[in-house]
């Protein structure tokens, strides 16, 4: 096993535990804290930011965390390799008793995420990717241990797409500009089922092939998104960013994304005519 699999290793099992934290307080009466954008905050996201940050420091590598003490770009742009971690993507929906939330933990080299876990807490499903091993899912059971959970994963790739396109929105951040984006894409491509998730759930099914389109025409920050990435790329889906048509990158000295559309590889023509 090659370090960087043991690195897998080590943030699926924070994941899992992470996740573990977070059930404790989903079935429970949830407290709200606000952040100074006026973002959820509960006390789960903190528990699960402290198990996660636990195990990866552990690997010598930095952390950056939506959870942690953001530091100063002139600190963070001399690391070449870093994790990029959201210990609960979805607050909103985890407040609202939506499964839908989920742990990410991604590994970031020069700027692109290599390795990327999203495990959903409430669904026991896991999801990894590799650069250049694939992406896999996983349905959890009584036996966690991590060499089975490896064994009993199942590769995904997006495959060919649906006759009627399936286009997955943000259940919390729907604009304007994503409506007209869908609009463009009925035109091109005919009519298009529409369905809304939290977090980065609505990536992986692009992964999966049980979606065709994520665009997510809104804010969102570096740690929302470096994980599903890495899951996305390895299983043969492209994600571009507004206006430019190139793929994010992460450690920027602004951590706030652009614009950016996720999607079967099998529409690229199509997608960057009408963007």
């Amino acid at each position: 096993m090659n370090n960087t699999q043991k690195l897998l290793n080590i943030a699926i099992e924070a994941a899992l535990e992470a996740g573990k934290k977070t059930l404790k307080y989903y079935q429970s009466e949830i407290d709200v804290l606000l952040k100074d954008d006026n973002s959820p905050l509960t006390q789960a996201d903190l528990e699960s930011n402290k198990v996660i940050d636990g195990y990866l420091r552990q690997t010598g590598i930095p952390v950056l965390s939506e959870e942690n003490k953001i530091l100063p770009y002139t600190i963070r742009s001399a690391w070449k390799k870093f994790w990029l971690v959201d210990p609960l993507d979805g607050t909103k929906e985890f407040i609202n008793k939506s499964p839908d939330y989920t742990v990410n933990i991604a590994l970031v080299e020069d700027r692109k995420p290599v390795l990327g876990v999203v495990y959903l807490p409430v669904q026991s499903i896991l999801y990894f990717g590799l650069k250049d091993d694939g992406s896999y899912k996983v349905k959890l059971g009584k036996k966690t241990e991590i060499k089975f959970l490896r064994e009993k994963s199942v590769k995904i790739q997006s495959g060919d797409t649906h006759k009627k396109l399936i286009v997955v929105t943000s259940r919390s951040h729907l604009s304007d500009e994503t409506k007209q984006f869908i609009e463009k894409l009925r035109k091109a491509c005919g009519d298009c089922e529409t369905s809304s998730y939290g977090s980065s759930l609505k990536f992986c099914m692009v992964a999966e092939g049980s979606a065709d389109v994520y665009p997510r025409l809104g804010p969102t920050m570096e740690w929302d998104t470096a994980a599903s990435h890495a899951i996305i790329e390895s299983a043969g889906c492209k994600i571009i960013r507004l206006p430019d048509k190139k793929p994010l990158e992460y450690n920027k000295q602004d951590l706030l994304n652009p614009w950016f559309i996720v999607y079967n590889q099998n529409l690229d023509s199509i997608i960057r005519k009408i963007i």
